[in-house]
């Protein structure tokens, strides 16, 4: 069964889908990435609807949710807000979060506030210490061709991140630690035109790898000892969101696991999609039985 509709949150409406059969198991919800990516890419995760509902939204600014021009609204406390009144408008007493990417600083920052009838957390790729994503990301930047790097170094040094050459540069990196998919899905092509631009720049930046948004500080590290629900941590072998951090990320956690898929960079969720659904789908029916 699939349903969808729209729900009242602080700024306007947001969009969401529900996928379910006739299951007790406790529901997920998906947070996905960007900020101001929507739940596009994501749609292959409403397979887990199997075994338990599956909820899909895309955050307010961008997707099919409404797109307000206040730019007060783009910050990360309004977003988690935001989580609590979907999951009251959906009656979500016991729920399952997976985060992707900017997702997961979304899921960190609620399960932070200690809401009730949250059952476990996954962290897919994540961003959870945005200056320890920035060093990571000029570690990556160094394995580019250097007439790539010298692109992007000067057209961040002189303010033409919007630049045709800029716009080039970057897809370079991202064929290696966003997506290594060859030809690129099509999911992504259609996906692009309900990502909002806006939203990413004022809060993250002009790129994957350039952090000047109101993001740049952000660093739960110290606090992820709070999160004491069975969470799980997974990445891609050449994810942006690399093996090393998102291991030393899963060792602040007392009940944590780690999993690395072999062939993908950012997307395992389209890279390995068939492993992908396997391993999470495993770890919530192990937190079913918990």
């Amino acid at each position: 069964m699939h349903y969808e509709g729209y729900i009242d949150v602080t700024g306007g409406k947001v969009w969401f889908q529900k996928f379910e059969q006739e299951t007790e198991n406790t529901p997920v919800i998906i947070l996905h990435g960007g900020p101001g990516s929507s739940s596009y890419s994501l749609q292959g995760l409403k397979d887990l609807s199997e075994d338990r509902p599956v909820i899909l939204y895309d955050q307010l600014g961008c997707g099919k949710s409404d797109w307000p021009t206040d730019t007060s609204l783009w910050k990360v406390e309004r977003f988690v807000e935001e989580l609590a009144q979907i999951r009251k408008a959906l009656s979500l007493e016991e729920v399952y979060i997976l985060g992707h990417s900017w997702g997961t600083t979304l899921a960190a920052a609620y399960c932070l506030t200690q809401p009730a009838g949250v059952k476990s957390v996954i962290f897919s790729s994540p961003c959870l210490s945005a200056p320890l994503w920035a060093s990571d990301q000029d570690q990556n930047r160094k394995k580019l061709p250097p007439e790539i790097q010298d692109i992007l170094k000067r057209c961040e040094e002189t303010g033409a991140t919007d630049s045709k050459e800029y716009e080039e540069a970057t897809a370079e990196f991202n064929k290696r630690f966003v997506c290594r998919l060859d030809p690129y899905p099509e999911l992504l092509k259609q996906g692009s035109h309900y990502r909002n631009p806006e939203v990413y720049n004022i809060m993250w930046g002009p790129s994957e790898f350039y952090v000047t948004g109101n993001l740049k500080d952000f660093d739960c590290t110290s606090r992820l000892k709070e999160i004491t629900i069975p969470t799980l941590f997974t990445c891609g072998r050449f994810d942006e969101a690399t093996p090393e951090s998102t291991n030393y990320f899963s060792s602040l956690i007392p009940k944590s696991q780690f999993h690395v898929f072999e062939n993908s960079a950012h997307m395992p969720y389209l890279e390995e999609s068939e492993a992908y659904l396997r391993v999470i789908g495993d770890f919530l029916k192990q937190a079913d039985n918990k």
